[in-house]
């Protein structure tokens, strides 16, 4: 987030509080900070508050800025800040926490706020038709659900009045485009909170997509070097113990189970499993790099609150690989795999892709030598400028075994979406101790790459019926072609269409119902079908198809094998286009 930027949103924040402390007399106050998009404070109102009161706070907002009022900053003790908030028992806490010495404050018009800045200078500087109000939610007091509930307001604020007001269209197409509201329209998956939250049920016709993408997974997989596994569901304790998980990510671990006196847990990750293929058997030089994939289903515990559709769920199939190979080879490895990332999102239409360059976790988030930390985040720093990619640097965004390139993608409407992962791991070969035999005879330890490159099966679903809205690419859409009869008379041709559509392996769905064609054309549009076929007397006279492409386009007297090739060829190539 550009300082500016930053700055005006931390700043509004403050007017917003303002604007409540004179609408809502009594009025505790907790933080409010700049976020992403905009900016939110804590408040615990002295009567319950709603969306309906945010515009009268939006008013007193804008008259507060037209007032020109300075943010003066004033540095006091401890003991003084103490004095000054003695009537803000969420402030007095902050300041308990905070070191002995000069605090500072910031006041514009009657409001006085514990703050360490920066602010504009003064209101002057706010543009009062570039914010607005967002929402009001529960939140604990700092996060712990033992604390009180607080209201958050939420705002959004920009720089300009039309900045504000593209976002504000995105995030209505946005909601157009939900997965939740798309994946019931289109009948592709559902949720059961009933049968347990967090967990997807794949209709058949997002079965349709899941298959046509898997297959296309394991064909470029197999393309590019790699060989597929199949690992269980679970695995004894001491496999979690020795990767580091039990100490690093046990909140995001399922309980253990007891079965013949041993414990066992439901596998959140697939790499302990691989490292036991690897320790199968004796491994030479020559053999490496080894690149083994896995779509494997796991299973992370995410608290209720931070479910949502395919996005944040509690069990998905992971698009998972892990690399062995040599310190020598890893520089080609890294690169390898950005290249093959690359060729797969710009295969699904995604043009715009930024990489974020992970690092060292701060404090005790992490293990390993710092020396080879080093050397491991040089060397994807490396990669990616190999690649020519455009990135930025996530300090401390590593996982707790190595850094990692996080790739993202833009979608339709300009939003970002992390999909692949490039995660360098030099303390899973210590931890297993697993080994090669060098060209010196010499048992040495491998290199070790976690990758994926859709993230999960679930979650890139989401992500892409979002940036298509639903409509899939020919390759990938459950249901490739619609055959209509203009009338019952014709269902005879239309199931003959159908059936040499399918001997062809394209997905056809013969419409027989007694719905008139056009409310039958409607459907299939509105079901994003990319080709609906229409058939009259003229069609099965001289067999052939009307074509109607999803998009709008209409051509009459087409004959049906070159129909049949015409698809076959889009498919076949994978195009992006009808």
């Amino acid at each position: 987030m550009a300082a500016d930027i930053e700055r005006m949103r931390h700043s509004l924040a403050h007017v917003m509080a303002e604007a409540v402390q004179h609408l809502y007399p009594g009025t505790k106050f907790g933080i409010g900070p700049a976020i992403q998009d905009g900016f939110y404070y804590d408040f615990l109102f002295p009567r319950t508050v709603t969306n309906d009161d945010l515009a009268a706070i939006e008013k007193e907002m804008r008259r507060i800025i037209a007032q020109n009022q300075a943010f003066a900053r004033e540095e006091l003790s401890k003991e003084d800040a103490k004095v000054r908030f003695a009537d803000q028992p969420f402030k007095l806490e902050l300041i308990d926490g905070l070191e002995d010495g000069t605090i500072s404050i910031y006041t514009q018009g009657d409001f006085v706020d514990l703050c360490r800045g920066p602010h504009v200078e003064s209101t002057r500087e706010l543009r009062a038709d570039a914010f607005k109000l967002k929402t009001v939610a529960g939140a604990y007091w700092r996060g712990d659900e033992a604390r009180p509930m607080l209201t958050r307001v939420y705002a959004y604020a920009f720089s300009t009045k039309p900045e504000l007001e593209a976002y504000l269209k995105m995030l209505e197409e946005a909601e157009k485009r939900d997965n939740r509201k798309l994946g019931k329209e289109l009948n592709l998956f559902s949720t059961h909170e009933e049968a347990g939250a967090g967990l997807i049920y794949w209709h058949p016709k997002g079965g349709r997509f899941r298959v046509a993408l898997e297959n296309w997974w394991r064909e470029e997989h197999y393309k590019n070097g790699y060989e597929i596994l199949f690992t269980p569901h679970i695995g004894k304790s001491w496999l979690w113990e020795t990767s580091g998980h039990l100490g690093f990510y046990k909140e995001n671990m399922y309980s253990p189970m007891k079965i013949d006196e041993d414990e066992y847990y439901i596998k959140p990750m697939n790499c302990p499993f691989h490292i036991m293929i690897y320790k199968s058997q004796t491994r030479s030089y020559r053999d490496l790099p080894l690149r083994w994939a896995e779509l494997g289903t796991v299973y992370r515990y995410e608290r209720a609150g931070a479910l949502h559709g395919l996005m944040r769920v509690r069990g998905f199939t992971q698009d998972d690989a892990h690399i062995f190979c040599t310190p020598e080879q890893i520089g080609d490895e890294i690169s390898e795999v950005l290249r093959f990332s690359l060729s797969m999102h710009r295969a699904l239409g995604f043009k715009e892709i930024k990489a974020y360059l992970a690092t060292k976790p701060k404090g005790d988030g992490a293990v390993g030598d710092p020396e080879r930390w080093r050397q491991a985040t040089e060397s994807l720093r490396a990669a990616i400028e190999r690649e020519g990619l455009s990135y930025e640097i996530d300090e401390g965004g590593g996982a707790f075994y190595g850094p990692k390139i996080d790739l993202k993608v833009k979608d339709a409407i300009g939003r970002e979406w992390q999909l692949t992962t490039i995660q360098f791991d030099f303390n899973m070969s210590e931890r297993f101790q697993i080994e090669y035999i060098d060209a010196d005879g010499q048992r040495k330890r491998p290199y070790m790459v976690h990758r994926a490159l859709l993230g999960s099966i679930e979650r890139f679903f989401g992500v892409y019926l979002e940036h298509t809205a639903g409509a899939f690419p020919v390759w990938l859409s459950p249901e490739q072609v619609a055959v209509i009869p203009v009338a019952p008379s014709f269902d005879d041709y239309a199931k003959e269409v159908t059936a040499a559509l399918k001997a062809k392996g394209i997905r056809a769905l013969a419409m027989l119902s007694e719905e008139r064609m056009n409310a039958k054309i409607r459907d299939a549009q509105n079901q994003k079908i990319p080709y609906m076929v229409i058939l009259g007397q003229r069609e099965k006279d001289e067999r052939a198809v009307s074509l109607r492409l999803r998009t709008g386009g209409q051509e009459n007297g087409l004959a049906l094998d070159a129909f049949v090739a015409r698809v076959l060829e889009k498919i076949d190539a994978k195009s992006l286009e009808l």
